[in-house]
């Protein structure tokens, strides 16, 4: 990989969610600012986010977090090389706000426009953090998306498998809402886990030993409410942690099982000794990422998965993005049209169930 990207520093900004956010990066990696603001407490009353809350928090945030952004930088407008917001997918509320502010931003200063996928700004997050050279796999794997990638530059991308019902990161905050751990669902399973027995519950592995590398999840999520209904008034705080690890540990059997099968694939085509990369925020659960690099090793793999704080939701992914397409000359028109759904292989053969609508 070239040490160089674009050909000066990036605006990114983020607002496919819940996280209103902004950075500026260089062209040689270096992230000279990321502001992130969280939306938690807006949606923890709901157990979840709501979009035209989510969309209206983004209105009301996103200029002061970019001029917070610029402030960290150092930068002024006028220094900036483009401007990349997520364009898709997402809630499409937010994505409009940012991309609408992004246009705005490229127009009044004359600098270039890259509408970004936010999958794309995920997948290329390890080539930013650890200068990962290409080809190499990725698990994707999020609240709204769980994928088997092979990244093969910036735009090219083969999907391998794909979740046909659930994501994983979905099944972790529906988990988190059975067992009453609050919101959001990824970190409290992953702390109630910590002190739970997870062979005290028996749970399925979903798709475990099956062909191919497809995920499911609704499964899990489903034996998890049962067990929650067969318990009662038993569902004590020893319970709710048992089968926090139970599920946490099934989840980490499936995704084992099915990177497993992806590396196999990946190695026939693009051959040994690539890295693994496992990116999106459910990346973040320590457990996860223990069983996924021990699987990396047996193959002979380097692992790679991104600091915490870029393995959710963040303007760093973006900007970055926005730096590998703007060297290889790829820019958006002011006429660029925002999407919820933006598969970043729109060739791959469409999956059954919800998957096919969030891939």
């Amino acid at each position: 990989m070239s040490d160089r990207a674009g050909t000066g520093p990036i605006l990114g900004i983020e607002t496919s969610c819940d996280e209103t956010a902004a950075a500026v990066v260089a062209a040689d990696r270096r992230i000279l600012s990321s502001v992130v603001l969280s939306q938690l407490d807006e949606h923890r009353l709901y157990g979840g986010v709501v979009p035209e809350i989510a969309a209206r928090a983004h209105l009301d945030h996103l200029d002061a977090v970019i001029a917070e952004a610029m402030r960290e930088a150092g930068l002024g407008f006028g220094e900036l090389a483009a401007v990349a917001a997520t364009g898709g997918p997402g809630l499409i509320g937010g994505v409009l706000v940012g991309a609408t502010t992004a246009k705005a931003i490229a127009l009044v200063h004359g600098l270039p426009f890259l509408g970004i996928n936010h999958l794309e700004g995920h997948a290329l997050t390890a080539r930013l953090t650890d200068g990962v050279e290409y080809p190499y796999l990725l698990l994707l794997v999020s609240g709204g998306h769980c994928q088997l990638l092979a990244v093969e530059g910036a735009g090219r991308y083969r999907r391998l498998g794909t979740t046909i019902d659930d994501a994983a990161g979905e099944a972790f905050d529906k988990t988190a809402k059975l067992l009453g751990l609050g919101y959001p669902g990824g970190p409290a399973v992953e702390r109630a886990a910590e002190s739970g027995d997870p062979a005290r519950f028996e749970l399925p592995r979903p798709m475990l030993g099956r062909p191919g590398c497809d995920f499911s999840f609704s499964g899990l999520k489903t034996a998890v409410r049962r067990r929650v209904e067969e318990l009662g008034d038993g569902l004590d705080d020893r319970a709710r942690a048992d089968l926090a690890a139970g599920f946490q540990a099934a989840v980490a059997a499936s995704l084992v099982d099915r990177s497993g099968r992806a590396i196999a694939m990946f190695e026939e085509s693009h051959g040994a000794g690539r890295a693994f990369v496992v990116a999106g925020g459910v990346a973040a659960n320590r457990t996860l990422r223990a069983a996924l690099s021990g699987l990396a090793e047996r193959h002979g793999m380097a692992f790679i998965a991104p600091p915490l704080a870029l393995c959710t939701d963040n303007a760093a992914m973006i900007a970055w993005a926005g730096q590998e397409r703007l060297a290889l000359g790829i820019v958006d028109g002011l006429d660029f049209r925002p999407r919820p759904r933006w598969p970043l292989d729109p060739d791959a053969a469409p999956s059954t169930g919800a998957g096919a609508v969030k891939a």
